[in-house]
């Protein structure tokens, strides 16, 4: 059985786009008619640009190679021009290559992926959610307004849910770290007592940022919330200077949680030896796949550490996530999002009941794909999957993180 082709869909979920403004499907398929599904994480470039990448990765480095050698394809990519170093572009092409190689093997052998990883270590996967509006909510204050986001986290604790996440410290700009206003560490402390008060001890919090604050400022904010005992941190600072992260993690109380915009095992060895954090968030379809990603488990349970694969994307990365954490014993959660059209999209082959997510026992993936409604929603805008801002920080008036995708128009 041989890698024949690869077949690219960018599908743009519907308003209020709640996993980005479009998701990047690959379905791959072999010499023998197995195909397989997988998902790139992966927007550094526009969805045409992208498409190409990934034909070149595909045609360059796995045409006609069997789906079995996973770890030579990936020594190939991550070689790939002389480099052998990390690449958000390249290797998020390679990792929804990867995961649909999977799925042909699972497929092939009648197992599911879990079974190929090493077996059932986790049987349920703890899920956790954001915070998004209730349907009686306004989208444009909702994010401002620490009543209605305990109101939410009551209903989403009242369907299972027993971690939930959020985060009011906007904005997230170009101008990389900054101080928090004062009124943002006002919003934050806000939120955690008003979440903390409506869920007592029925949740966790998950203080999400993401990586807009230098080394000081996110001690400043982290010190602020400690009271609320937060699960985690998140991204604090950005993911550039990785030895910054550790700075954080010894002023602040609260467990460091980053990853989703890293790639590779080696980025996140970095994390590990200077212990900038305890809790890692790959997202499978940028960090490399999911067996780099095992690899990676393996190497955080010998630090004591924790995985919590991440998802602003589809549900076939979702998918790949739940794999991976059911075949390993470190895993702590697992993100998902709850919508009709991630649902749908997998004619709901993979959920959320009460709180937590099984695996399926069905070959591959396990994902029944709507391919149909894939190719029905073709991406027509032209912003990048999730953008940040120009503009700075603003001291006088405060800032609001507007939450999801919003409009091309619009930035996060």
């Amino acid at each position: 059985m041989k890698l024949h082709s690869v077949d690219v869909i960018t599908t743009a979920p519907p308003p209020p786009g709640w996993g980005g403004r479009y998701w990047t499907l690959v379905k791959v398929a072999t010499d023998t008619g197995i195909t397989g599904w997988g998902e790139c994480y992966a927007s550094s470039v526009g969805p045409e640009a992208m498409l190409a990448v990934i034909q070149d990765v595909f045609d360059r480095h796995m045409k006609g190679e069997t789906p079995e050698n996973i770890e030579l394809m990936f020594r190939r990519v991550y070689s790939s021009g002389f480099t052998q170093r990390p690449d958000l572009t390249v290797m998020g092409a390679f990792s929804g290559l990867e995961i649909a190689c999977w799925d042909i093997l699972g497929k092939a052998r009648e197992r599911p992926v879990w079974a190929l990883l090493g077996g059932r270590m986790t049987p349920k996967v703890r899920a956790y959610t954001y915070l998004y509006p209730l349907p009686h909510h306004s989208l444009e204050t909702f994010w401002v307004d620490p009543d209605a986001l305990a109101e939410a986290a009551v209903a989403y604790v009242e369907r299972g849910y027993t971690a939930l996440k959020f985060d009011p410290a906007g904005p997230y700009t170009i101008h990389g770290g900054h101080q928090p206003a004062m009124t943002d560490i006002a919003l934050s402390v806000e939120m955690c007592k008003a979440i903390r008060a409506a869920v007592g001890n029925k949740a966790d919090l998950l203080f999400g940022t993401h990586g807009q604050f230098t080394t000081s400022g996110a001690i400043r904010l982290g010190q602020a919330i400690e009271p609320y005992l937060p699960l985690w941190y998140e991204e604090p600072i950005p993911p550039d200077n990785l030895l910054e992260f550790a700075e954080v993690a010894r002023a602040v109380r609260i467990p460091i949680a980053t990853g989703e915009r890293m790639t590779t095992k080696t980025e996140f060895a970095t994390l590990l030896r200077t212990g900038g954090a305890r809790i890692l968030q790959p997202a499978l379809g940028r960090a490399g796949g999911i067996w780099e990603m095992k690899k990676l488990a393996g190497m955080a349970e010998a630090f004591n550490a924790e995985m919590a694969p991440h998802l602003y994307a589809g549900p076939i990365e979702w998918a790949a996530n739940i794999h991976l954490c059911t075949s390993i014993p470190n895993v702590l959660i697992a993100e998902s999002i709850e919508t009709a059209f991630h649902r749908d999209l997998i004619r709901d082959t993979i959920r959320v009941e009460n709180g937590y997510i099984t695996a399926p026992d069905t070959p591959g993936l396990g994902i029944d794909v709507d391919e149909d409604l894939a190719r029905s929603r073709p991406y027509t805008g032209d912003g990048l999957h999730l953008q940040m801002q120009e503009a700075p920080c603003n001291y006088q008036d405060g800032n609001a993180f507007m939450g999801g995708a919003p409009p091309a128009t619009d930035t996060i």
